[in-house]
C-alpha cells in the first residue's frame, strides 16, 4: 500500500479522523476500533463468543468506563499500536485496514 496516514484529528472524545496521502479521509469511532482490533487475543475472544456468550459478562472497572483512545504510536511505517482506556493495548492496526474503513 503506497498512501500514508498524512494527519490523525480526534473528533470530539469518540472519534478519530485520517487524513490520507492520496486525499482519502476515513472516521473510526473508538468503539469501533477496539471492536476491530486484530490482536491473538481478541480473535480468540471473537471466536469464542461465537460458541457461548455469558448470560451476564463481568467488566472490570476500567471496562466500565467510557472508551477512548488513550495513546497512537507508529509502528515502522505501517501500522499503529493504539491504546485504550479499557487497558487493551496489544493490537496493530496496519494502514490498509484503517484505510478501508469509512463510517
Amino acid at each position: 500500500m503506497n498512501v500514508t496516514p498524512e494527519s490523525i484529528t480526534r473528533d470530539g472524545e469518540t472519534a478519530i479522523v485520517i487524513q490520507w496521502s492520496d486525499g482519502k479521509v476515513t472516521r473510526w469511532t473508538v468503539a469501533k476500533l477496539r471492536a476491530s482490533c486484530p490482536c491473538a487475543t481478541c480473535r480468540e475472544k471473537k471466536r469464542g463468543e461465537v460458541k457461548s456468550r455469558p448470560v451476564l459478562p463481568v467488566l472490570t472497572a476500567a471496562e466500565a468506563q467510557p472508551l477512548k483512545i488513550v495513546s497512537m504510536r507508529p509502528v515502522g511505517t505501517y501500522a499503529y499500536n493504539i491504546e485504550f482506556s479499557d487497558g487493551h493495548s496489544s493490537g496493530l492496526f496496519q494502514f490498509s485496514m484503517l484505510y478501508g474503513e469509512d463510517d
